[in-house]
């Protein structure tokens, strides 16, 4: 006899993905019009664009409100700062870490891969957000994105990057490249490093099947100040990774012992 549906959890989280994927496309045809709108009203007085941005956070968190399966957790949203500028970076292992940063609800800039630009919809609100775009493996494009993290930071407007440039496909820290560092060092701003953990289950690389239940969570840690490097960009990489791969150990122990204590009192 042919299982039912409920009995091929597969076959539901196929049905699901396909639901989530389709609501997302025609939420954002409304969403973008409305980028549109609140882009034009805003220019005069909202040079940064913060306002957009504070709405592509709703816009991006729209899709865990509308999921009961997922859940997010923000811890240490204090240290980011609401002015000013920092260079904030981030573990990377699911596509999904972009719509968990999202609800950070702090103005920055993401550093993107230039043909997430290219989307519909969403890469044009990309582009509407002035969020700077990367081209890996072009030395040029690489100077490109530089510069204009330079000038958003001389601004006072944070950016966001992820220092291992791409995702982890096994949720292990990959080597960070050196460019937010010599960014905070050049700019003399603080670096805020932020953990994600759970997100790897969102969405994994090179797959679109999302899974049905995901509690994901962002830490975000004390700001780094650059200066006490002495202008030394690998000795702050590597003390800001140190830091991170510690604090995601201590998060992944922490999420092992609460599913241990809900499974002894469900005994």
């Amino acid at each position: 006899m042919e299982p039912s549906i409920r009995e091929r959890p597969g076959t539901v989280r196929v049905l699901l993905s396909i639901a989530l994927w389709a609501f997302l496309a025609l939420s954002s045809v409304e969403l973008f019009l409305g980028a549109i709108l609140l882009w034009a009203l805003t220019l005069p007085f909202d040079p940064n664009g913060r306002v957009l941005h504070l709405y592509s956070c709703f816009w991006a968190q729209l899709y865990f409100y509308v999921n009961p399966g997922w859940h997010l957790r923000v811890e240490g949203r204090e240290h980011l700062p609401w002015k000013g500028a920092a260079v904030l970076v981030s573990n990377h292992e699911s596509l999904g870490d972009i719509l968990v940063l999202f609800g950070l609800y702090r103005p920055f800039k993401w550093v993107s891969k230039a043909e997430n630009f290219k989307l519909p919809l969403i890469g044009w609100n990309m582009r509407l957000n002035r969020y700077v775009p990367l081209i890996r493996g072009d030395r040029a494009s690489v100077l490109q994105m530089m510069a204009g993290c330079e000038r958003w930071l001389s601004r006072g407007v944070p950016i966001l990057m992820f220092p291992e440039g791409t995702r982890a496909r096994d949720g292990k820290m990959k080597a960070f490249k050196d460019g937010a560092f010599t960014l905070a060092i050049q700019q003399r701003c603080p670096v805020i490093p932020m953990v994600l953990s759970g997100t790897a289950l969102t969405l994994p690389k090179h797959a679109f099947v999302f899974q049905q239940a995901v509690h994901a969570r962002v830490r975000v840690l004390e700001p780094i100040d650059p200066a006490d490097f002495a202008g030394d960009v690998h000795a702050l990489r590597d003390h800001v990774r140190d830091l991170m791969v510690r604090e995601k150990a201590r998060m992944e122990a922490e999420c092992s012992a609460g599913r241990d204590r809900d499974l002894e009192a469900a005994r």
